[in-house]
């Protein structure tokens, strides 16, 4: 698909993977809709946005994902502020970490985890897809992760609430291929995998989950060092992603460690649980 001129709606912009792609969708010539939790971090996403595109047209809104409410009052300021009766991308990125045993931890945590990472995209799927619909051609891209292939962190490390809701988002993703075909041809779909990214996600998850601000900040730190380290940035990953995107590709591997563990499970998916988890140890770190 060309970007140019059209209309996207992204959510989770306000840091990573979603900052990086308001900012290239804007310089792509798009205008973007975008939504977080945090209005603070928005405000700095448009800021970098029209730094580098001054005559995009580029929106902030508040929104938990995981409350349908608030994803519908999403959809409607959305096309109030755009005047536009349709949106030609949405991107289903908005997610964070956490409700790692689903026997040991908080369910609190657990479904907090899961809330927003599948009912945040079901939501705004449900909201803005017949928006998608009513274009004259669109793109649904749902981030999932390289946890919708294998669902844990390391052999001995489990990651339930997440890998639960992106398998769930790699399914309903694969699901719609047929469904747009049949019901609107001129929609496609892309599930995004990355691999480790160098994103805010654990300092993300840490201010929704977390009740101690000391612990949140101390979790920030972390999250800065994650990203520091991490082998592809957020910035290379919404390029791939935009790249997928311009290519009509419903399939968006993002990374090395992405296409590693792809190959893996396919070459060996009964192995994958195993006491060495087919070596993905290295693969995931």
């Amino acid at each position: 698909m060309d970007i140019g001129g059209r209309l996207a709606v992204v959510t989770g912009g306000g840091s990573g993977m979603g900052r990086e792609l308001v900012v290239q969708l804007a310089s792509g010539g798009c205008d973007v809709a975008t939504c977080d939790v945090h209005e603070t971090d928005l405000a700095e996403t448009v800021r970098l946005a029209l730094d580098t595109a001054p005559d995009a047209r580029v929106t902030a809104h508040r929104c938990d994902v995981s409350d349908e409410a608030q994803v519908a009052a999403f959809r409607d300021e959305v096309l109030a502020q755009h005047d536009r009766d349709h949106v030609n991308l949405l991107f289903n990125n908005a997610g964070v970490a956490g409700g790692y045993s689903f026997v040991a931890d908080d369910r609190r945590d657990w479904d907090r985890t899961f809330a927003i990472c599948w009912g945040g995209v079901y939501n705004c799927s449900r909201a803005f897809v017949p928006l998608l619909v009513a274009s004259d051609a669109g793109y649904l891209v749902n981030t999932s992760s390289v946890n919708g292939f294998w669902a844990a962190l390391g052999p001995e490390v489990p990651h339930s609430a997440y890998s639960t809701a992106k398998f769930a988002v790699k399914g309903f993703s694969e699901a719609l291929i047929t469904d747009f075909r049949v019901h609107a041809p001129h929609v496609k779909v892309a599930v995004v995998m990355p691999g480790p990214v160098g994103t805010g996600i654990v300092a993300n998850t840490m201010s929704v989950l977390a009740d101690d601000e000391s612990l949140a900040e101390s979790m920030r730190e972390v999250s800065d060092a994650f990203a520091a380290k991490a082998p592809v940035s957020a910035r290379e990953a919404a390029t791939i992603i935009l790249d997928g995107v311009r290519r009509d590709e419903w399939r968006i591997l993002v990374g090395d460690d992405a296409r590693a563990l792809d190959d893996a499970m396919r070459a060996d998916p009964v192995s994958a649980y195993g006491a060495d988890g087919l070596g993905l140890r290295s693969i995931t770190g």
